[in-house]
């Protein structure tokens, strides 16, 4: 799990492993970030990383004809947590309009996504993409 053997407060990248990409991997997906938040005590964080990063690993499962799927969980400073997935599709994902009639079937991830986290985006690569979604902690009063 851990990439390296020496616990850090920040690093990179964190923490990550790759998954089927299936439904059932969501749940491992969970327990990889509360594992990341607890490590780096931001325990606070844990209910809005966690439905994020089930939100993402469905898009990827739904959405891409992937194999597999790549859950990526890094600090890049001490105020923010970045949770993302990795996947091989080249399709950069759309948050649906609050107007639109498939937002009642699918399509609320995203929305979703967009009210907890601080900002979200895609990273393209030659091989694929990755969708990820910041989580911002308040300093310490």
């Amino acid at each position: 799990m851990p990439v390296s053997s020496v616990v850090r407060p920040t690093g990179h990248p964190g923490y990550s492993e790759t998954f089927p990409a299936v439904e059932e991997s969501a749940e491992a997906a969970r327990k990889l970030v509360r594992i990341a938040l607890a490590t780096w005590h931001l325990d606070d964080l844990e209910d809005s990383g966690v439905l994020i990063v089930t939100e993402l690993v469905a898009n990827a499962v739904k959405h891409t004809n992937t194999r597999s799927i790549r859950v990526v969980i890094s600090r890049p400073s001490e105020r923010f947590v970045r949770i993302g997935v990795v996947d091989k599709a080249r399709v950069i994902p759309e948050m649906v309009k609050s107007g639109d009639d498939d937002l009642l079937a699918s399509g609320r991830g995203f929305v979703l996504i967009d009210a907890l986290a601080e900002r979200w985006g895609t990273d393209m690569h030659r091989w694929g993409k990755q969708v990820w979604a910041e989580l911002h902690r308040e300093p310490a009063a």
